[in-house]
């Protein structure tokens, strides 16, 4: 078992308490907020023993083996270098950033102070996507020749955290981090060519972004993402005999794959587990030297890349190369 605290208050959060405090191999055990009121009321709201009043003082708490950390996309970078260096292990709340040097100086003062760093991409540890990569891997659809997925949500509060320029929101960042998160796992590489498109809305963020990307072997992705569109959320990976759909790829609340080919539609199917949980597991055993680590730096770095040359091209209007 490993002990874990919170860094912020995030209602993100409310998604990975539950499952954290009923798995028998993390403890969750502290939570800190920028004020000591705010984590005492917080603190007792969950039933978390330890609150503290600053980021500062959780880190300095010895008996800590472990941190997630859920605040802003822009205090990512600083505070789990903070984290490291304070020796305790980090879980960071995705996106991590789309800043590939903010990446470098994150790993490297995690490699330097001999712990774990990983960004929480919880879809990724989720037994349907491994089952996903699985088929692929085993030709079950051929020459994978074309990835298309899609999230989006409604939201149109103009001061929401997710929606402002100050911290990296906007839909992208949000929700489109999944899409390509997906599109790279399903390629099997890192992008080589993309072109992203944005309609920015009153608060100055994407609302709703579009994609094309193009991977080494002529595979080519496309994804919609939004937060001022329907709920939506879907990834289908086709290929030269066949495809493989996934209605409910980024939360696998009732997870099934449909493989379709000419003969029909097999329906693969997987009974639910909590990937919040599978998430802290996996670093938390890493932390602890009995598994290997999902989601590191390669991950992280491929992730920022990408999202920074679509950010850049939608920008700019035209397509950037890797």
């Amino acid at each position: 078992m490993t002990t874990w605290g919170i860094i912020s208050t995030a209602d993100i959060n409310r998604l990975v308490i539950p499952p954290a405090q009923e798995s028998p191999a993390i403890d969750l055990v502290a939570v800190a907020s920028r004020t000591q009121e705010r984590a005492d009321e917080y603190a007792a709201k969950w039933g978390i023993p330890r609150a503290y009043g600053s980021y500062e003082a959780l880190l300095a708490d010895p008996e800590i083996e472990c941190v997630y950390i859920s605040l802003p996309n822009t205090m990512h970078t600083e505070w789990s270098i903070k984290s490291v260096e304070a020796g305790k292990h980090v879980l960071c709340e995705k996106p991590f950033t789309r800043n590939p040097d903010d990446v470098i100086a994150a790993w490297d003062a995690a490699d330097r102070a001999g712990r774990i760093l990983s960004e929480a991409f919880m879809w990724r540890h989720n037994p349907q996507t491994s089952r996903l990569r699985g088929l692929i891997d085993d030709g079950a659809i051929g020459e994978v020749r074309l990835i298309r997925s899609a999230f989006s949500y409604s939201l149109y509060d103009e001061d929401n955290i997710r929606l402002r320029p100050d911290v990296e929101g906007g839909a992208l960042m949000d929700v489109g981090c999944y899409c390509v998160s997906g599109s790279r796992l399903a390629a099997g590489a890192e992008p080589v060519r993309v072109y992203g498109s944005a309609w920015y809305g009153p608060s100055g963020t994407d609302w709703v972004f579009t994609a094309s990307l193009r991977f080494p072997g002529d595979v080519l992705a496309t994804f919609d993402c939004g937060t001022a569109l329907p709920n939506r959320d879907e990834l289908e990976v086709v290929g030269s005999e066949g495809s493989l759909f996934l209605d409910d790829p980024w939360h696998a609340g009732t997870p099934v794959i449909e493989l379709r080919r000419e003969g029909g539609v097999e329906r693969i199917e997987h009974e639910p587990a909590n990937s919040y949980r599978l998430e802290l597991e996996n670093v938390g055993a890493a932390a602890a030297g009995e598994a290997e680590l999902l989601l590191g730096r390669d991950d992280a770095m491929g992730q920022a890349r990408t999202l920074e040359a679509l950010h850049r091209s939608a920008q700019s209007g035209e397509p950037v190369s890797l």
